[in-house]
């Protein structure tokens, strides 16, 4: 305040000034008391942690998928077979999508989690496991131009009000900086749900199923895609995505998801 201001003007600015330091101190007692009242939560069982993301005891029953794994198709090795060999899913199915990599085995905690993200409107576990997938699959982000989320019906979309692919997608942006294009792909024609169907009856089901917009295909020409969904169980969904951005020129499509179905039963290698 200037060396003329009137001693009503400096009073003035020293009570607005206390105010603000007030206001400063009740903002941080009430973060404070919030922080309190509403501790952090485990992502899978809602037990109180420290910090975010899950309790110790959920932690231990996520199977993390790391190195060994088959190169094209991501599924964990039992021992490592040397570099570059394929599962045998890979040499006798080939898809058409180059390569997949997914965060977790899809089985316990893994399950809970995308069974809330999916149905029961749990978009706050988007950014936990965003965050997973993103650091799973660095390798395909590091090499991509864009990202995109499978796609919904309209149908479905209207009823279940938001994508869960869509909110990873959105979360592993924010972590890698590679750009979501969500309005690419369309899912054209309405199918069923693929719980209960046979491998086959799957790409029975999404044939034909997806297509990218004609005024959108400048935006894949050329450019390494990196498809996103929640999980990948015969690969059929993600199979027919990837066609259908290979028939609108995409140089490559390789699939991110946060989990994928490992039959122990087939334990490859």
């Amino acid at each position: 305040m200037g060396a003329d201001a009137s001693p009503s003007q400096s009073i003035t600015g020293h009570l607005r000034g206390a105010l603000n330091t007030c206001r400063g101190a009740w903002s941080h007692i009430a973060r404070l008391a919030l922080d309190i009242a509403l501790p952090a939560l485990c992502v899978a069982c809602r037990e109180p942690v420290d910090g975010e993301g899950v309790c110790a005891k959920c932690w231990a029953k996520l199977s993390f998928i790391a190195p060994p794994f088959c190169p094209k198709l991501g599924i964990p090795f039992v021992y490592d077979p040397g570099p570059g060999m394929l599962s045998m899913e890979a040499i006798s199915d080939p898809p058409a999508y180059a390569r997949a990599r997914a965060a977790v085995r899809y089985d316990g905690v893994a399950r809970t989690l995308v069974h809330a993200l999916k149905y029961q409107d749990r978009t706050d576990l988007a950014p936990t496991m965003g965050r997973w997938m993103a650091r799973a699959g660095r390798e395909l982000l590091d090499q991509a131009d864009v990202m995109i989320p499978v796609p919904l019906h309209w149908r479905r979309g209207w009823s279940r009000r938001y994508n869960q692919s869509g909110a990873l997608a959105r979360s592993i942006e924010r972590q890698s900086g590679v750009r979501v294009a969500a309005e690419v792909l369309r899912r054209v024609r309405q199918t069923q749900q693929q719980i209960g169907l046979s491998r086959s009856q799957r790409a029975a089901n999404v044939q034909g199923a997806f297509r990218v917009a004609t005024v959108s295909q400048s935006e894949i020409q050329g450019r390494r895609v990196v498809l996103i969904d929640d999980v990948l169980t015969s690969g059929a969904t993600v199979d027919a995505c990837a066609r259908a951005l290979l028939r609108a020129k995409a140089a490559q499509v390789d699939v991110l998801v946060f989990a994928r179905v490992v039959d122990a039963h087939k334990a490859p290698i």
